[in-house]
């Protein structure tokens, strides 16, 4: 909807006619150079990363600093293509593509018109680019107004002022920025867009009038002034002070200096546009040129005028000739405009300079004086005392009614006399004659401020007339015949009679409140259609909803505009105009913080619940249009879990991105929310990282895939876990509260949760393949430069354990060491087994030998420490406790056979896996352990019940939920298995503390009775099971937990102990594949005695670890190792 009075259109000539403009116009249509060139907003353009001319850009994270420098790169390359010439592009390329931006040797051949059409074109696209860039600038405009706003640095009011200059500085710079024509579909999109921002400022500019202006109060000189000088008392100062009192009269008044304000604004528009101004006449044009010539010349003719003093027409009932009563019409237009403006003084001067100062005088009686009822205008008339003494001799209000009364008159003579239209309107405007004005009215904005107007003047005249002898009782008689009681016609006939019972005359035009005069603005019989149909328009409704104060309302209607629309609720994804999305947004925080004090029960919980949902919605429109950076500037208005779901959506979304990208949802999340909880209605950094964090972990294999084993699925799930804890390896800015503690903070987090990813990868990296376990390097490389500092900056934070979780990251690091080079032997090893052997050189074997060789040298350097044991916990870092104390563990896993395959498990096999992790033990131990193991098969499924425990999940990228039907006994988890088919199992064991196992020191290191039960499943050796079946985890924790099953605390050396089990003999057993490959080929380990005196050793425990098929294998690669060697003997001593 156009804020201009009229259908106002500033590059429309059309609609003037010749006779209505005599200045010159300066006309921008020449010049290569827009007006609003300078005020448009500015494209944001890519500039250099590192080297900016002057100085290098100094990245705060390794990661950042390697991606800008491949962005570098990447820009450099691109910069020496497009400089390239066609014909040596072409050369290059050898298959042209129809998609480059280039010219290619197909081209070769086309006219040269074609290709300035083409580059055309491109122009215009590029055009268009640069427009679309201007609506999008808004979103980073408001971000950075509004977070100035939050900072202290910008009031609220302030703020919806810059909010208001802003939308229509861009909307400008969309219409009149651009020096490009442009075709007519593209022409009229541009226009929608500036008038949609133009709409938006309106209601900016509404909502400051209303709410963030304030009241305002006489300065305290010219309080004195009035005490002194005004004395008694005149009918400006009282109406000035019952608007200043009353509600309705002050809302009124509010809305009709918004509405001349707008109007204002859209001629300063006109005038920086076209370089005219409404009223732009010569002088003395109004003096009636034609009618006086035709005078001169002596014609007579009844129905026009015989002299030219401005009564002429009334007296003498004729007309002037057609030209001049189209002058004077055009002049009354823009007399209307001005008076539409709220400029009565250009009005005044406008129809002096036409030469007809008796019309201004009629305009602006009492010397001039500014008779607006508002605290402005009592403070710009200041000390003038001329209606004062008028007043003084007639009375108070006694002019002022006869004036108003004398307008009512004009404008209805005028209008019975089929005058000018506007002339009429003119005179109504002045004395609440509704009537009058409505039929020029052909726009939302003139018709509501016709009638806020009048229902304003209506008012004050009202407490005018109470004021005047005799006032109360024609304020009954009004009052009786408002309410039907008086039903004698000729009383209001008498009433209404003469000036003395002004204003009687226009009170049935007035509303009675301010709802009627907005329902009469939906009436097509009252108003023009255009009116009617304007206010369907979505801002002149969330002004009129802003008018009445109905917020509630208005929060549901913005919600309705942007919602999903239908059954989809899916909060996640933005619906809508994008422009009414962010106006719906902004809204609510300014809303919110100009209401706060009113904020209570139903309003405050509709202002806040559907203004989440809205403000949730923008800032996923943010996130969707690549703006993460701004994301964080609203996410921290949201209720806690709704700004904690939204950043791990981004967070989950984004795992796989650039690390610039991940790195501006970091700053966006650690710059505007607490590090730490505190207000318990706002989330904080460390709540969204925990969830993202356990999230993370409860990532699933899918459907089992026959194209890739389940070890490479595995392999692959690793790295999307290992991903998630780049979000605490970034460096946070100096600029928040405690940077370094919070830096140290993100460090031991990452610390803590890569040592549980270690856990878990070791346990499903047992497949003797040449595939690197690319979770736990993916760790390793995170890490690497954080853990650069001094360790003396971590030990401060008692609480994160520091040593005992540094030792721990320390020991995994040496182990993927060792791991990574029995990997690259074994893929060493395969490629030669793919070479004939009289084809293989001796560079080849030697490198064979020498992996094999430093493979067997970590291992074997890993397995000597024997004042720093692998895997040991400290021995004071132990659990006491008085009362029983139970330890849980909770596994994820698949059943997979020893080819690879994934089995699909039901409910018998489950009952099978149960019995047979119970046999994995004594009974004696069951029994004294209260030993019990629960089997868990996930079910696959949409929404839950209410029965049903639900945890979040991933299958195939998309989410799901695993629902089981749970009842909690006092002896633990008894849970009920589902029919349906799946891949997944949960499995449950817990058992009764002891000393030794969950009390007191570890002194096996072994993980205990739940360690040896777990390890039997792991290592494919469970007995009255399948054979070789084994578990191959996904997900693994331990906990002590008290008698009614709560769970009270990790107990970590359980999982420990049981990556001993495994990864220890696992680790023996490949050095002793490796020494095997050695002596085969002549080349035998020197410490392969060694090796065997560890093993057989009962210091190092070593063989309590293996299981009775690890133990056989190792037997048996010994045995292969010793034959191997007596033929290398007896080959030397033969040779010998």
């Amino acid at each position: 909807m156009e804020t201009s009075p009229g259908n106002f259109d500033p590059e429309d000539l059309s609609i003037r006619e010749k006779f209505r403009r005599y200045g010159e116009r300066k006309r921008q249509s020449g010049s290569s150079i827009s007006p609003y060139q300078e005020n448009s907003v500015p494209k944001y353009s890519g500039t250099r990363l590192l080297f900016d001319g002057q100085s290098i850009q100094r990245q705060p994270n390794a990661a950042l600093f390697l991606e800008d420098i491949k962005l570098e790169v990447e820009s450099f390359e691109a910069d020496h293509s497009e400089g390239t010439p066609a014909g040596a592009q072409s050369a290059f390329k050898r298959r042209p593509s129809i998609d480059s931006h280039g010219i290619s040797d197909v081209d070769a051949g086309i006219d040269p018109i074609h290709r300035v059409g083409s580059h055309s074109l491109k122009s215009c696209k590029h055009e268009d680019d640069i427009l679309a860039d201007a609506g999008e600038a808004t979103f980073a405009l408001f971000a950075s107004l509004l977070d100035s706003a939050f900072q202290g640095l910008l009031s609220i009011p302030d703020l919806i002022l810059q909010f208001e200059t802003s939308s229509r500085n861009v909307s400008e710079s969309i219409r009149y920025g651009s020096t490009t024509w442009h075709r007519v579909v593209e022409d009229k999109l541009m226009r929608q867009k500036a008038l949609l921002l133009l709409d938006e400022a309106a209601s900016w500019s509404l909502l400051w009038h209303l709410y963030g202006k304030g009241n305002e109060e006489l300065p305290e000189e010219l309080i004195l002034v009035i005490h002194l000088l005004l004395s008694p008392t005149t009918s400006h100062l009282e109406a000035c002070q019952f608007v200043a009192n009353d509600h309705a009269a002050q809302l009124c008044l509010r809305i009709v200096q918004w509405l001349e304000g707008l109007a204002s604004k859209a001629l300063d528009l006109e005038n920086k546009v076209r370089g005219s101004h409404v009223g732009t006449y010569l002088p003395s044009s109004g003096i009636w040129h034609h009618t006086q010539r035709f005078l001169k010349k002596g014609v007579s003719n009844s129905s026009t005028v015989h002299h030219l003093d401005f009564d002429a027409s009334t007296r003498e009932h004729a007309t002037l000739l057609p030209d001049d009563k189209k002058q004077d019409e055009s002049l009354l237009e823009d007399v209307w405009t001005l008076l539409r403006s709220g400029r009565l003084e250009e009005a005044c001067d406008l129809c002096r300079s036409a030469g007809q100062p008796w019309r201004a005088a009629t305009l602006c009686p009492f010397g001039g004086l500014d008779q607006f009822p508002s605290i402005e205008s009592l403070v710009k008339n200041g000390k003038n005392r001329t209606l004062q003494a008028i007043e003084l001799e007639s009375g108070i209000g006694n002019q002022w009614r006869l004036w108003k009364w004398a307008c009512y008159c004009a404008s209805e003579r005028i209008s019975e006399q089929d005058g000018g239209k506007y002339e009429a309107a003119v005179y109504a405007s002045q004395c609440s004659n509704l009537k009058c004005m409505l039929p020029i009215c052909t726009n939302w904005e003139s018709a509501c401020w016709a009638m806020a107007k009048s229902w304003l003047d209506f008012q004050v005249d009202l407490e005018l007339a109470r004021l005047r002898p005799g006032g109360i009782d024609h304020l009954k008689n009004y009052g009786d015949i408002v309410d039907g009681s008086s039903g004698d016609g000729e009383r209001e006939s008498q009433l209404s009679a003469g000036p003395e019972n002004w204003p009687f005359q226009v009170l049935n035009q007035q509303p009675r409140q301010l709802s009627a005069l907005l329902q009469k603005l939906h009436s097509g019989d009252t108003v023009h259609e255009a009116v009617a149909r304007g206010c369907k328009e979505q801002h002149r409704q969330i002004e009129m909803n802003l008018m009445v104060g109905d917020i509630p309302h208005l929060m549901d209607l913005l919600w309705s505009w942007i919602s999903p629309s239908g059954g989809d609720q899916n909060v996640f994804r933005p619906y809508g105009d994008p422009q009414m999305i962010r106006f719906g947004a902004h809204l609510v925080l300014v809303l919110r913080y100009l209401l706060a004090d009113q904020m209570k029960d139903t309003f405050r919980e509709k202002i806040m619940a559907v203004g989440d949902l809205i403000v949730h919605m923008y800032a996923m429109y943010l996130f969707s249009k690549q703006h993460e950076e701004l994301v964080g500037i609203y996410a921290s208005q949201l209720a806690r879990h709704r700004c904690i779901e939204l950043f791990v959506h981004m967070m989950e979304l984004r795992l796989n991105a650039s690390v610039h990208v991940k790195h501006k949802i970091f700053l966006s999340a650690i710059e505007y929310l607490p590090f730490s909880p505190g207000d318990a209605s706002k989330a904080s950094f460390e709540e969204i990282i925990d969830s993202v964090l356990s999230r993370s972990r409860e990532i699933k294999l899918g459907k089992f895939d026959k194209s890739s084993d389940v070890a490479e699925q595995h392999r692959l799930q690793s790295l999307q876990k290992a991903m998630a804890i780049q979000w605490l390896c970034f460096t946070p800015p100096s600029t928040i509260t405690d940077a370094k503690a919070v830096s140290v903070k993100l460090l031991l987090q990452a610390l803590i949760h890569s040592n549980i990813l270690f856990r878990e990868f070791s346990l499903i990296s047992m497949w003797r393949v040449p595939a690197m376990p690319i979770g736990a390097h993916t760790l390793l490389s995170f890490l690497a430069e954080p853990l650069k500092q001094p360790p003396e900056t971590l030990y401060s934070f008692e609480e994160y354990n520091v040593v005992e979780s540094l030792k721990e990251f320390q020991d995994w690091s040496e182990y993927y060491s060792c791991d990574a080079t029995y990997r690259n032997w074994l893929k060493i090893e395969s490629e030669i087994a793919e070479v004939p052997p009289l084809e293989l050189s001796l560079e080849e074997k030697q490198r064979a030998i020498a992996a094999a060789n430093e493979t067997l040298d970590s291992s074997v350097m890993l397995l000597l420490r024997k004042e720093n044991p692998w895997l040991v916990s400290d021995e004071n870092n132990v659990y006491e406790s008085t009362e029983p104390v139970f330890l849980e563990l909770h596994a994820t896993a698949m059943l997979c056979l020893p080819s690879g395959d994934c089995m699909c498990p039901d409910a018998t096999m489950c009952t099978t896996l149960m019995s047979a992790l119970y046999s994995s033990v004594s009974e004696e131990i069951v029994l004294s352990r209260q030993l019990m193991s629960v089997c868990i098969q996930q079910i696959l499924v949409g929404p839950t019940d209410e029965k049903s425990v639900s945890f979040p999940g991933y299958m195939c990228g998309q989410p799901f939920f695993m629902r089981f039907n749970v009842t909690r006994t006092a002896d633990g988890v008894n849970v009920t298995i589902s029919p349906r088919d799946n891949y997944c199992i949960e499995v449950v064991v817990r058992c009764l503390a002891v000393e030794g196992d969950g009390l007191g020191s570890h002194q096996l290191c072994d993980g205990g009775v739940i360690g040896s039960v777990m390890a039997a499943g792991f290592k494919g050796e469970l007995a009255r099971f399948q054979a070789g079946v084994t578990l191959e985890i996904s997900r693994i924790d331990a906990w002590y937990s008290s008698n009614d099953a709560s769970l009270e605390g990790p107990a970590t050396y359980i999982v420990q102990g049981l990556c001993r089990r495994c990864c220890l003999p696992e680790l023996i057993l490949r050095c002793m594949q490796v020494s095997v490959s050695l002596v085969q080929s002549s080349e035998p380990p020197e410490n392969h005695d060694e090796l065997l005196e560890l093993v057989a050793c009962p210091e190092t425990g070593f063989l309590h670890l293996f299981s009775q098929h690890q133990l056989q294998e190792f037997l048996l690669l010994e045995r292969e190792y010793s034959i191997y060697k007596m033929e290398l003997q007896e080959k030397t001593l033969i040779e010998s």
